[in-house]
């Protein structure tokens, strides 16, 4: 058997931050996704936009934006990125009682924006906890997942069909 390489490990053990320098820019998109269960009462202040801390999509896609732009500065190991667009998407599930969360990330770069996304949709859902749990301590978040990466090496990885880019959205 083939002795385990770590791209982030010298041999020694000590971390490092892999040299992308001879890979080209080219360029990249990955798509989050994640779920904030909610619970009745949440639900219903929500859907009616009437949230006594205020306007929670607004306040929660820019939390979501600022982190997937600070996301080298959260992760050790990440490199900066010149991310070129960010969305950020929210959809009520009445049957579920939740609010779900979708963040796509482009760039042209060396490498890709997977990081960026989960932590743009993780900072999102943080950000809607933390606005609801004073009306529920029940409140979770749940299901933070890559759902498609595009570019560089791997090509097109799709782990998660549908989405809520181009749907009925908040």
């Amino acid at each position: 058997m083939k002795p385990m390489h770590f791209t982030h490990l010298h041999p020694d053990g000590s971390a490092r931050m892999v040299d992308v320098s001879e890979k080209a820019a080219t360029p990249r998109e990955a798509v989050a996704r994640g779920r904030v269960l909610l619970g009745e009462k949440v639900f219903s202040l929500v859907k009616d936009r009437s949230l006594p801390k205020g306007d929670l999509f607004g306040a929660a896609r820019i939390a979501g934006i600022l982190a997937a732009k600070r996301t080298w500065e959260l992760i050790p190991l990440c490199h900066p990125l010149p991310i070129t667009k960010i969305e950020i998407h929210f959809a009520l599930n009445e049957e579920a009682l939740s609010l779900e969360i979708e963040a796509r990330v482009k760039t042209v770069a060396r490498t890709g924006v997977e990081m960026e996304a989960l932590t743009a949709v993780s900072v999102a859902a943080l950000t809607v906890y933390d606005m609801c749990k004073g009306i529920d301590k029940g409140v979770r978040i749940t299901d933070i997942r890559l759902a498609e990466k595009r570019g560089g090496k791997s090509g097109e990885v799709i782990l998660e069909e549908g989405g809520l880019y181009g749907s009925q959205k908040a």
